[in-house]
């Protein structure tokens, strides 16, 4: 054998004392292998524990604490590095206030944050409040400190006292709700600071709140009582054989069934004669909301529009009908000239619309109402009425075009929303045409229009 080989190995005899032999083999390849996966372990261990250190460090010194810092490591470097006396004040002074700030920082979760707000659904305009309970869970004292509640693209800041061991602090929050939208209310955020703002440190609550915001609407005839008068049903100008609306008698022709043959009129005319009827539908009524930015010359046209959309609907459901608001979708712009499509809200009932429209905003390459109508018509074939809701850009040859992509039996009301015109009724062929400067003129327009 070998001398490298007899260095690495050895001889023990067995415990049992038998003849046998016992080799260990000892691998100075391996004995580096384990040490260098060691000194990898160890690095990595490091540089997990200098990335959090850092992120810590980061998260806590706001740009008045970095300032410091590099004061304090300047001054005492430069300071005792030259001899410069006014350095090593400066670099002392700037140290000892980094480090007063410290204690500031401690029990930054001794809070239990509770949010609640009194309504999830309010009407544009009208305040919501809220609670804020911030209760002291630590084990002692818990210092001042702040809470943020992000709303929607605003901070409201809530600032809570010293507060003892279980002690409670509850502060009213009011939420703003100028304009409809959805907005999202939390998650609470506690930032524990000292009072030169030198150091800061947050926590987040997991609890958050999505308030509706709905547009304002204003309460209208029934239906009934305006442009469709039915209940369960209108009668249209579809002559058809079978149906409950009785039109007129005819006489009969080959395929007609028995069932309808009218005997009285048989027996006095001595020809064979059978009943007619008009085709009566479940009244559906289309709403079609324009969205395009091009469509509307300004936010409050656009926001008019929408009550009135949501007024309309609002009086359909509750009229019992079946009633589809429409908007148009966004398109791409790779696909804008082939491509057209629409987009449907939810209007399982009141509320479920006024939230689908809550959300509904204005977009740059949205379908143009013409091509809503058409998808809409296209989609409701049994549609007994449509009301198109749109902003003051549209023309008159807009218009039509829009409404004749409805069938000529569809009464069809377009409603043209202009804070700045006088509200006014015209007829446009067979369209009606509402101008409306407020909400309210609506309701008096509809009014107009049923009894004319």
């Amino acid at each position: 054998m070998s001398s490298n080989t007899e260095s690495r190995l050895t001889r023990t005899s067995a415990a049992t004392g038998g003849t046998g032999y016992s080799r260990t083999r000892y691998s100075t390849a391996s004995s580096s292998t384990a040490l260098a996966l060691r000194g990898l372990r160890w690095w990595r261990r490091m540089q997990v524990g200098a990335a959090a250190t850092w992120e810590w460090v980061s998260g806590t010194l706001s740009v008045a604490g970095w300032m410091l810092v590099a004061t304090a490591a300047l001054g005492l470097g430069l300071g005792l590095g030259f001899g410069w006396i006014e350095f090593v004040v400066a670099g002392l002074i700037a140290g000892v206030l980094v480090l007063l700030s410290v204690p500031f920082l401690f029990s930054a979760r001794s809070y239990d944050v509770d949010l609640a707000l009194g309504h999830d659904r309010v009407v544009a305009g009208t305040q919501v409040a809220g609670t804020l309970t911030v209760t002291n869970v630590g084990r002692g004292i818990a210092l001042p400190g702040r809470i943020d509640i992000p709303v929607g693209e605003g901070l409201v800041d809530v600032y809570i006292p010293l507060l003892r061991r279980e002690h409670q602090h509850v502060e009213r929050v009011v939420v703003p709700t100028h304009r409809r939208g959805i907005i999202q209310v939390g998650p609470a955020r506690t930032v524990r600071g000292d009072p030169l703002g030198i150091l800061s440190r947050e926590a987040t609550w997991a609890d958050m709140h999505t308030l509706w915001v709905h547009p304002v609407t204003t309460a209208l005839r029934s239906t009934s009582a305006g442009f469709i008068r039915d209940l369960e049903g209108s009668a249209s100008r579809t002559v058809v054989d079978s149906d409950i609306s009785f039109h007129a008698i005819r006489e009969y022709v080959p395929g007609d069934a028995q069932r309808q043959v009218h005997w009285k009129s048989t027996a006095k005319t001595g020809t064979l004669m059978v009943r007619q009827y008009e085709e009566t539908r479940r009244s559906r009524m289309v709403v079609a909301l324009a969205v395009s930015e091009s469509e509307y010359a300004s936010d409050d046209e656009f926001e008019l529009a929408v009550s009135a959309a949501a007024s309309i609907g609002v009086r359909g459901i509750r009229d019992g009908r079946d009633v589809d608001v429409v908007i148009g979708g966004e398109v791409p712009e790779f696909v804008r000239a082939s491509a057209r499509t629409i987009r449907e809200l939810a209007t399982v009932s009141a509320r479920t619309l006024l939230d689908e429209l809550s959300g509904v905003e204005r977009h740059a390459r949205a379908s143009a109402l013409g091509e809503v109508t058409s998808l809409a018509a296209e989609t409701h074939p049994d549609a007994s009425i449509a009301f198109i809701v749109c902003g003051s850009t549209q023309t008159a040859r807009s218009l039509q075009t829009a409404a004749l992509a409805f069938p000529s039996d569809v009464g069809v009301v377009a409603v043209i929303c202009n804070p700045e015109a006088e509200p006014g009724f015209r007829r446009l062929g067979s369209v009606s045409v509402m101008s409306i400067g407020l909400l309210d003129d609506l309701r008096q327009l509809l009014g107009r229009g049923a009894q004319s």
